[in-house]
Parts: structure tokens; sequence; C-alpha cells
């Protein structure tokens, strides 16, 4: 398999450094805006089969023009969501498989945002989807931790644990902490802002997508027994759009 990498940050580099252990991998080209830094990932696996490259996610003509330079069976998206759709509309136009980790961003409602939902995250991509389907390619979005693995659990709890499930949410947090920083989040600062300022997602059968306020402070709950009771707050995350 030949994959194109674009975004050679924490986690392009790491998509190279689990890449370089697969024998599957026969080539693999790494892109970033800064070529130095897609050096850097390429020279740390120490493998021929890998090549770094320069390109401006930004612009779609220049992701066209490296995905026709490398030809890649895959293109895995794995930069700042702002420029998911660039990335997967050079990806549809050069008919190449696609994979991201996030989804195309939402925009709230214009006049009534705290209980309609506007544009969703990954709206933009859906749209698209019978295009992909009549071109013959795949596009695998929103495959990170959250929404992919949670969409994952939450289908194996619908077809191996339960025999009818009532309600389904995500309890999402962390107590991770970075020295000498107040403020440190582990992915997108701009991800980290949208999702707690925009209006949250609901779905309810009967009813559809609603949305209501954020950081709306939640019951004092304790999640499947664990020790400590949590402090939640209603956010706009991406794991929820697939679950319906």
């Amino acid at each position: 398999m030949k994959a194109l990498v674009i975004g050679a940050g924490g986690v392009g580099s790491a998509i190279a450094n689990i890449a370089s252990r697969r024998p599957f991998i026969t080539s693999m080209v790494v892109a970033d805006r800064s070529l130095s830094r897609a050096q850097a990932a390429v020279t740390k696996v120490k493998d021929p089969r890998f090549s770094a490259e320069e390109v401006d996610a930004s612009d779609v003509n220049s992701i066209r023009a490296l995905i026709r330079k490398a030809a890649p069976d895959i293109v895995v998206n794995a930069v700042d969501p702002r420029f998911v759709m660039p990335i997967f509309l050079a990806c549809d136009e050069e008919k190449v498989n696609y994979m991201d980790m996030a989804m195309s961003l939402s925009k709230p409602h214009p006049e009534d945002p705290y209980n309609k939902p506007g544009i969703k995250l990954g709206d933009e991509q859906f749209a698209r989807a019978q295009t992909w389907e009549k071109n013959g390619n795949y596009a695998v979005v929103g495959m990170g931790i959250e929404p992919g693995m949670s969409d994952i659990f939450a289908r194996y709890a619908e077809d191996e644990l339960f025999s009818r499930i009532d309600y389904l949410a995500v309890m999402d947090g962390s107590n991770l902490t970075v020295d000498g920083f107040d403020f440190a989040p582990s992915f997108s600062i701009w991800t980290t802002i949208e999702e707690c300022l925009n209006p949250p997602l609901i779905w309810e059968e009967g009813r559809g997508w609603y949305t209501t306020e954020p950081l709306v402070n939640l019951k004092r709950t304790t999640s499947l027994k664990v020790l400590a009771q949590l402090n939640a707050s209603t956010l706009n995350m991406k794991k929820l759009f697939s679950f319906p």
C-alpha cells in the first residue's frame, strides 16, 4: 500500500512511526507545510520506504499536485480540522481514498442556535457521499479516538452487550496536566474552543436533532461505578454525529 500522510505534527509523526513497523506499507510520503518538520518525522523512522514533501494544506491545487506526484492508494489527513475540506475535496477530485481523524466544521443556526442545529460537524463531507460512491472510492471520516473508537464501542455495545439501549451518552474527561501551562489541550486548540462554545447537539427518536446551551452543568454523576464523582457539562463534540 502506498500512503500519503498530510501533517507531520504529533499525529502524523505517530502514524509514520507505527506504519514503519507494518510490512504492507510499500511507501509512505509524509507532507507538511514545513518541509523540515516532514523530514524530521521521516528521519526518525530510519526507513527507506518513507520520504518527505512540502504541501500547503489550505490549497486544493497544491494538494492535488502532490497526490498526482505521490500516486498514493490512500491519503491520511493528520492536520488541524480547519483544513479538512481542502484535503477532502482534493482527494475527491483526484479520485483517491481518504481517511481523517476529524470532520468538516460546524456552524450554529443563524437565528436560533440554542434550539435548532445549523451546519453540523461532518455535514459538508456527508453531502458528497454519493459522489464518492459513484467514483468507487471510500472516505473514512472521523476515525480518531473520538468519534472513531467511541463509535466502535457504541456499535459493539448494541450488537453484543445489550438487548436494548434507551440512552447513549459519552462522558469525556481527563486529568492531564502539562507542567508550566495553565491550559494545554492534548489536541487542536481550535477544536477545543469550538467544542466548548458551540451549542451542544442532541438526538432523540421522534424529535431528531436539536441543540441546547453550551457548558450547562449536568447532575453530578457516577459513571460505571467509578470511584470518584464527576462534574459534567454539555459540549458539542464530534463523536455524537454518527451514533444515530
